[in-house]
């Protein structure tokens, strides 16, 4: 078996701000001296976890990551005729397993502090033992045992056993990522430009001001984005408790939604659904190793596709002759402007052994 999976994806994506910085402008990097656009690797792995095509793929296997776990416990004991107190203090017990609880004086005293990534059995088994108690039983008196009635070790939720999980209390039921994504960078050099705009108040009448409503600006940029991706396939089979067919289900939502999904980032303003235009997907036991090097001087030209399609292949083949295979037999590739290859066919080889 193949161990590493990598994917090498270029998607094109016309001007638009998918992810932005605490400024509202898109996302940068310095890269071989020059400025480049950025899509942040959470950006992307959360554009994959939510997309259309892993949600089908994985229906009842991707989890949640969510501070209202407590506050979704609370509700349900009330509902069931507990007082309200009384269901608080039994949330917040519960809850306090997936990490550190806000104080009680909060708004929200049931939330948790951070993003808790929560499995569909973890949850499965909060609400059972929520509804034991709303039935007179008491939770484990020991919080070691109240935490190995909830925790889980392995996943049905492919995006917990993909992109992994922390939990700084209960450690040993930590899951280490199986999927490695770079943060994505253009191939060329990019300036990022500015959007001033207006927004008529259509109720102004023609006597007053001639003024717009509202004024604003936006920054936005465009180019071609070099997106690498790793998978561990071995240590996703572990994460996945063995389970081959749903890990096989999980390669194949990631690598669909890689090259579907975008950016949810100021979509109404841009539109800026794209699809990749090139993939090249390699396995073998090798080192992994991304092929970002061959962008490091900034393409120039009317063709940044081709010349960057051009430029990864070269990079490929010169670590392959300095340093011997760096993935075993032969690339596959999908190249949507000169036909070869599909998407289908691109998922079914990764998935082969």
């Amino acid at each position: 078996m193949s161990r590493f999976i990598q994917i090498h994806a270029l998607t094109i994506y016309a001007p638009s701000n998918l992810n932005r910085d605490d400024t509202g402008r898109p996302k940068t990097a310095k890269f071989g001296g020059a400025e480049r656009l950025r899509i942040s690797s959470q950006a992307l792995k959360r554009a994959i976890r939510t997309s259309e095509a892993f949600r089908t793929r994985l229906a009842g296997h991707h989890g949640e990551r969510t501070q209202r776990l407590g506050a979704d416990i609370c509700a349900h004991l009330v509902a069931k005729g507990l007082s309200a107190v009384a269901s608080l203090e039994t949330a917040r017990k519960m809850a306090e397993v997936f990490g550190k609880l806000k104080a009680t004086t909060d708004a929200n005293p049931a939330y948790i502090e951070q993003l808790a990534f929560v499995g569909p059995e973890e949850r499965k088994a909060v609400f059972d033992l929520a509804d034991a108690v709303a039935g007179g039983k008491k939770l484990p008196d020991k919080s070691g045992d109240l935490v190995e009635s909830i925790l889980r070790k392995s996943d049905t939720a492919a995006d917990i056993a993909m992109f992994g999980r922390m939990l700084a209390d209960n450690p040993e039921f930590n899951r280490e990522a199986a999927v490695q994504v770079a943060h994505a960078i253009t191939t060329h050099r990019v300036e990022v430009e500015d959007d001033f705009y207006t927004a008529v108040d259509d109720l102004k009448k023609p006597s007053e001001d001639a003024g717009a409503g509202f004024i604003g600006e936006l920054g936005f940029g465009s180019g071609v984005f070099y997106i690498y991706t790793c998978v561990d396939r071995a240590l996703l089979l572990k994460n996945l408790g063995g389970n081959k067919q749903l890990a096989e289900q999980a390669l194949a939502g990631l690598i669909e939604g890689l090259a579907t999904a975008s950016p949810t980032g100021k979509q109404a303003s841009f539109a800026s659904r794209s699809r990749a235009s090139h993939l090249r997907i390699e396995k073998g036991s090798q080192q992994p190793r991304s092929l970002a090097a061959a962008f490091f001087k900034p393409l120039r030209g009317d063709d940044l596709l081709s010349a960057s399609v051009t430029e990864l292949g070269k990079l490929a083949d010169g670590m392959n002759h300095a340093y011997g295979p760096c993935f075993d037999g032969v690339a596959y590739t999908m190249d949507v402007a000169s036909g070869k290859g599909s998407l289908a066919e691109a998922i079914a080889f990764a998935a082969a052994e």
